[in-house]
């Protein structure tokens, strides 16, 4: 007689064909009704693994993973990772070209369209769609709506197809304060109306919502037991143990050891790092950014805040040359005005950057070490050869932000956090003039949040540093920020 189904899904003795997959034992977990789980640790544990696991996406030489239901699998369980953001309709390999270079007579698809949505389909979906606050973004064409709109936008889709579980790789990440309420309250209306039951993969003890009543720590790919948001909470030294920074002792200043340096790199002496004026973006009728004015001198240090969709990375393209209407505009640079002569690589090579979607341009699954490389030539897809001083200098900023273990490993096959902390080393290798970071830490663990944040104060110490940083959350900016800018949504 078969045996009575009493779990929603389970993985029984899950053991991996492929050992680059496997965890440190076979896996076992069992999601009953009513359960709202956050499986909880730091970058590079495990978590996504063990989803991917419970989606069947990798052949079993042991184990297996059931559900309560039979059919596919996509129609039991919908999962929306950071990873995989950007990648909609035909857009997925054609972002970074399309986004700033799109005109209003391009084939690309509008949010309504990727949603399908039609007046037919009733209240129920306008009910979702009104709930979370998207009915304006409908009418965009995919490749303009802001990190924080696609988090929103792809959340909606997936409640659409009225999943049994919905599991989040780390949700809030992209959204400011007000959406990042809304989400949980969403959320929790879902679990308690329409009978969803959740997973959040999370990397920060704080952010587990009271809504979860359960919680599975994964630690270098290994499952330890699971318990109570409340049991969990009140564990500190398992807290400790998952983040080294957090748990045991009272809060203490991240040390950081000497950040690299280039013996030939000398301070940048110019007096105006970027002067906007009356700066303007429209795209056919869209206002993105309307009379923009601001000045940046040498050695300051600014944070930029706006909402979701307010234009901030269309302002950032502009600095960095990568939307062509920052030469219909007037912008000055280290001094010299846009459009004077230099080329876009004169002006990269004194930037660093880094910004949510990033890891999207890279298409090649090339290896870390390269991509931490391809700073010093602001190439992406492109990979030259660095000298062996260059790749010296890599690795120490590797090694700075805990990665250099990774040096070897294809970047695609990295977890979300760990591609941010390449990317970071990739953004400071150079020893830029100007330091772009928008939502730099994005996808970290709370104690890599804690590492990155020090590095970047120890960064800009450095004489002749300016910095642009943009954040939802004030709490996160460094300490040396003493200049603000803040956009508003048209």
């Amino acid at each position: 007689m078969e045996r009575e189904k009493k779990y929603v899904a389970e993985i029984v003795g899950a053991v991996p064909r492929l050992p680059e997959l496997t965890f440190t034992e076979p896996v076992n977990w069992t999601i009953q009704a009513g359960e709202q789980w956050a499986v909880i640790g730091p970058n590079g544990a495990g978590k996504s693994l063990l989803i991917d696991l419970l989606q069947r996406k990798f052949a079993l030489k042991a184990g297996e993973v059931n559900f309560a239901s039979n059919g596919r699998v996509s129609d039991f369980v919908r999962c929306i990772t950071f990873k995989d953001i950007y990648s909609l309709a035909d857009c997925q390999n054609t972002y970074y070209q399309q986004r700033w270079h799109a005109t209003e007579n391009d084939e690309v698809p509008r949010a309504a369209e990727l949603l399908g949505v039609t007046p037919e389909e009733g209240s129920k979906n306008e009910e979702f769609i009104d709930l979370f606050g998207i009915r304006k973004l409908l009418i965009k064409e995919i490749i303009y709506l802001s990190s924080g709109e696609l988090r929103k936008f792809l959340i909606v889709r997936a409640l659409l197809k009225h999943p049994r579980l919905l599991i989040l790789d780390n949700p809030f990440i992209g959204l400011d304060a007000p959406s990042r309420a809304l989400l949980v309250e969403m959320l929790q209306q879902m679990t308690q109306v329409h009978g969803v039951q959740v997973i959040l993969l999370l990397s920060n003890p704080q952010d587990i919502p009271a809504m979860v009543n359960r919680v599975l720590p994964v630690v270098d790919r290994t499952l330890l037991p699971p318990m109570s948001r409340e049991a969990f909470l009140a564990d500190k030294v398992l807290i400790h143990r998952l983040f080294p920074t957090e748990g045991l002792t009272e809060e203490q200043p991240v040390e950081v050891s000497a950040l690299p340096v280039d013996p030939e790199k000398q301070p940048a002496t110019h007096t105006v790092t970027l002067r906007m004026e009356k700066v303007k973006v429209h795209y056919g009728s869209r206002t993105i950014l309307q009379d923009i004015d601001w000045e940046i001198k040498n050695g300051e240090k600014w944070a930029l805040f706006g909402p979701n969709g307010s234009g901030k990375s269309t302002l950032l393209s502009l600095v960095y040359a990568d939307n062509p209407q920052s030469y219909a505009n007037t912008l000055y640079l280290f001094d010299k005005k846009r459009g004077s002569g230099e080329s876009i690589w004169d002006i990269k090579k004194r930037i660093g950057y880094v910004s949510p979607e990033m890891h999207l341009y890279y298409r090649q699954n090339v290896s870390t070490l390269k991509i931490v490389g391809s700073g010093f030539f602001d190439s992406i897809g492109l990979y030259q050869q660095c000298s062996e001083e260059q790749e010296t200098l890599a690795l120490a900023w590797m090694r700075l932000f805990g990665i250099d273990h990774l040096r070897d490993r294809m970047f695609q096959t990295l977890s979300s956090g760990e591609q941010r902390l390449v990317l970071l080393a990739r953004a400071f290798v150079k020893d830029p003039d100007l330091i772009i970071l928008d939502e730099p830490l994005h996808g970290l663990d709370v104690s890599h949040k804690k590492q990155a944040a020090a590095i970047i104060e120890q960064f800009c110490e450095r004489p002749g540093k300016t910095l642009i940083y943009v954040t939802h959350y004030p709490h996160e900016l460094p300490a040396c920020v003493d200049h603000h800018f803040e956009l508003v949504k048209h």
